[in-house]
């Protein structure tokens, strides 16, 4: 063999070592990787080979599953009053990955999750038959939500306080579900959805913080009283009315100039959302101080999760006195979700103790074996002592009965709430939001709830926006339905 033809053979026989050395790697390294890409078709036909287990609201599957006609896609998700619980599910789309519930728990609702494999299944190797998702909303609560925002553009939030069951997440506008799961049709309802100016995909109830305004004033309240800056409720502030803002010319004024705020006491300065007396007691408190009772009610957490994981509500840092000033009324650059507000009542109703939110009660196999209990033991913490939280609940109380929220009341219940009037755009140029959050208490049978309420935007004229005007009575609407028999 001459010089040339063995040179040849062995550039071959590399070649082809570096191919087998290849296909090694490939099937063994990169092999989980290729499998698991959301661009391998070979995974939207193994999904959608057979129906998806059900997401449960109150006993009733609010999905389903139907066979397709023409397509290696044998099934496609359905959805029952999709646009009612899209901010719960989340969608399950043959062409884009699936969100909220949908996606958290895809391996349960598809059958791959480990924990659904029987000892049969594990010798035929066959695919386990799909599990379920129970949640603890409560459809009335959902529905009265849904309802009472209508064709506001807002969010809500129900929470039952002594348990943490979450018992309604709305976010309006909506959309169907539906509209995302077919392969066929999904792309040009996508791209209708994105070019919608209402952000319809976009969970306002979780993720969207914005400023909370006035509601803000119950964890600045309860920083004073916790850090002993003032007793109680009911003794009177150092709160000059107008109150400059330190370091500035500018007055911070009170909505009602004729409202009583000089040197109110906290009860007062809720029932008439005074900002004189809650800016000058973030400053004198300290932002550190506000900031860390905003942290114990769970602003500032990157990992809160229900288990849908919500966006962080955020109380800023580095702040000069005047945007403390400005942080104690809720406003400068602190941002909150009705989730974030309904746990800040929710703790206040439950004697100063938040119960971890959650809106998942278990996970079954498709027998209705319960593989996960959620409600069985969910983690509480203290986050103000009793007496904290039974004089917050007491200030809360005269705000409904004859200050700002008066439009919250509720025959037969116990209601206490903050009403909220955020600034939004430069100068307050834009609309603002109104915002509330409450507790109620049925007098007759002992239902709690805790809620919040946003409403970003609505038909109503600027005047006329106010937390007691658009939003209260959402938050009236849901109570009623928590309180019920």
């Amino acid at each position: 063999m001459n010089k040339t033809i063995r040179r040849a053979s062995v550039f071959a026989l590399l070649l082809v070592f570096a191919l087998l050395v290849r296909a090694t790697w490939v099937q063994f390294y990169d092999g989980k990787a290729l499998a698991d890409d959301k661009d391998n078709r070979r995974n939207a036909i193994d999904t959608y080979a057979a129906p998806l287990g059900n997401i449960i609201v109150a006993g009733r599957s609010i999905t389903g599953s139907a066979r397709t006609d023409g397509s290696d896609l044998a099934y496609k998700r359905t959805y029952t009053d999709g646009t009612l619980y899209a901010a719960v599910t989340g969608y399950a789309s043959q062409s884009y990955a699936p969100t909220q519930l949908e996606g958290i728990y895809q391996d349960v609702l598809n059958g791959t999750d480990s924990r659904l494999k029987t000892a049969m299944d594990a010798l035929t190797g066959k695919r386990a038959g799909p599990g379920n998702v129970v949640t603890t909303v409560d459809p009335d609560v959902q529905k009265a939500a849904y309802r009472a925002l209508g064709n506001k553009k807002g969010a809500a939030v129900a929470i039952d306080p002594t348990t943490g069951r979450i018992l309604a997440v709305v976010s309006t506008p909506s959309y169907d579900p539906s509209a995302l799961t077919d392969a066929d049709t999904a792309g040009a309802a996508w791209k209708q959805l994105n070019a919608d100016p209402g952000k319809p995909l976009t969970n306002r109830a979780l993720r969207q913080p914005l400023p909370p305004g006035s509601t803000f004033k119950l964890v600045v309240a309860a920083a004073a009283l916790e850090d002993g800056l003032y007793s109680s409720v009911d003794q009177k502030t150092n709160s000059p009315d107008p109150y400059t803002l330190p370091g500035t010319t500018r007055a911070l004024s009170n909505e009602n100039p004729d409202a009583p705020c000089t040197n109110a006491s906290i009860r007062v300065a809720l029932r008439y959302s005074c900002n004189n007396v809650f800016g000058r007691m973030a400053v004198d408190l300290g932002q550190d101080k506000v900031r860390a009772m905003a942290e114990r009610f769970g602003f500032d957490d990157d990992r809160q999760d229900v288990p849908v994981r919500a966006y962080p509500s955020v109380y800023p840092k580095g702040m000069d006195q005047a945007q403390t000033a400005l942080s104690g009324i809720g406003q400068f650059d602190v941002t909150a979700t009705p989730l974030q507000m309904a746990m800040v009542s929710a703790a206040i109703a439950n004697d100063g103790k938040l119960v971890s939110p959650h809106m998942v009660a278990q996970i079954t196999d498709s027998g209705g074996d319960v593989l996960k209990d959620y409600d069985d033991s969910p983690e509480s913490r203290r986050i103000v002592s009793s007496s904290t939280a039974e004089q917050l609940r007491s200030a809360m109380r005269t705000v409904v009965e004859r200050g700002t929220g008066t439009n919250a009341r509720i025959p037969g219940a116990t209601v206490g709430g903050k009403t909220g009037t955020a600034q939004h755009g430069e100068n307050n140029s834009k609309t603002p939001y109104a915002w509330f959050t409450s507790y109620a208490k049925s007098d007759t049978n002992g239902k709690e709830v805790a809620v919040a309420v946003m409403v970003e935007q609505s038909d109503a004229a600027r005047s006329e926006v106010s937390g007691n005007g658009l939003a209260a009575p959402v938050a009236r609407a849901m109570m009623q339905a928590a309180l019920k028999n």
